[in-house]
């Protein structure tokens, strides 16, 4: 790592161009949007309890504040990336991109009835397919499903996975229990044995207070608290034994940050090392089960402006695998271009944006190595 990360500040923003963006944001359909893709008993049910008129869009502070949405790419009506031809305009021809995966943050699984939650993420997959990946070549696509009920949601991957422009399952991080529990391993086990990452995104049915204290009063303090969520989650499932039982699973972690991890990474083999007989599946440090089978998407970059600081956190975590590509668009995470921290460096930039997405997505590889053949 050390050898490949250089001050840069003096340079021009690194180019983008040909980069595959993990994160990228499709503003969330309002659920009338959604009738079209659900049947006959499940519209009629929306109608008779007013679900039809509810928007599920999830937002982690209001919708038009600076943080959720950049000035530049707001709406004049609606909200920002609500159309197919915004969402061209502002983030894939800008930034050069060549393939961006579509997390869709729709509230679809806060239901409490599972089948009414399974019926809207299966609206809401459909309408991906229909309205966004069948017209734009570069857009791929994540399977949301519920976690809550992990025979709805396996059903679901199943379902989708014939299309192969879906390459991820997308779960929320702040779900009903740990994410290690045995109840989500069938979910883990078809997203494994489809060749499909599981990417946990920022964000919760908010079932349960996002601190360990209770329900924060302010949005800054529901935002700052994903970062400890997923502290939580990432050592759930390395302590429970995921990823010993299921050695082919991947996970992402969307708009988490990164800058965290050193200090999760020395915590959490340190404590490992006082107390490994509880856990004897875990036969290696936290942090190295984590460098093998987690990734990181690039936005938000949590840190000081300067490069030097970056280039420490980089240092620290030591792995160059370890990072994807992210616009996070449409959210205010950079100025400009600027999506690529100059700490990184031409190499190491290069290889989080086409090098690491395409090892982390076995179907995107795919894609790739046919265009090659030609």
């Amino acid at each position: 790592m050390n050898e490949m990360i250089r001050s840069l500040d003096s340079k021009p923003a690194l180019s983008t161009v040909g980069a595959i963006d993990c994160d990228l944001h499709p503003a969330s359909p309002a659920t009338a949007a959604l009738m079209p893709y659900l049947d006959e008993y499940w519209r009629e049910t929306f109608i008779m309890r007013g679900v039809d008129r509810m928007s599920l869009a999830m937002t982690a502070s209001p919708p038009r504040s600076p943080i959720n949405v950049r000035s530049d790419w707001k709406a004049k009506s609606g909200f920002a990336g609500d159309t197919l031809e915004t969402v061209r305009a502002q983030a894939l021809d800008p930034f050069g991109t060549r393939l961006a995966i579509c997390n869709v943050l729709n509230g679809a699984m806060i239901m409490h009835s599972d089948d009414m939650a399974a019926a809207l993420c299966g609206a809401v997959n459909e309408w991906l397919a229909r309205e966004w990946l069948d017209k734009e070549p570069r857009l791929r696509g994540s399977i949301i499903v519920s976690a809550q009920n992990a025979e709805l949601a396996v059903a679901e991957i199943e379902k989708r996975a014939a299309d192969n422009r879906f390459v991820q399952i997308l779960i929320l991080a702040q779900n009903d229990e740990p994410l290690g529990r045995r109840r989500y391993w069938p979910i883990y086990e078809a997203a494994a044995r489809n060749r499909l990452p599981v990417c946990i995104h920022a964000g919760g049915s908010n079932r349960h207070a996002p601190t360990a204290t209770g329900w924060p009063s302010f949005f800054v303090e529901a935002y700052v608290a994903q970062g400890s969520i997923f502290e939580s989650q990432l050592l759930s499932l390395v302590a429970e034994g995921v990823f010993h039982k299921i050695p082919d699973l991947k996970v992402v972690c969307a708009e988490s940050g990164f800058t965290w991890l050193p200090s999760f990474f020395w915590r959490a083999d340190k404590t490992w090392r006082g107390v490994r007989a509880e856990t004897p599946w875990v036969t290696e440090q936290p942090s190295d089960i984590v460098k093998r089978h987690v990734r990181f998407t690039l936005q938000p970059v949590e840190a000081p402006l300067e490069t030097d600081a970056l280039t420490r956190t980089l240092e620290h975590i030591d792995c160059d695998d370890i990072l994807l590509f992210s616009t996070d668009y449409p959210h205010a995470q950079f100025e400009g271009l600027n999506a690529l921290p100059a700490a990184l460096g031409e190499t190491l930039a290069r290889k989080i944006m086409i090098g690491n997405p395409l090892a982390t997505y076995p179907r995107i590889a795919a894609d790739f190595a046919k265009e090659v053949a030609k």
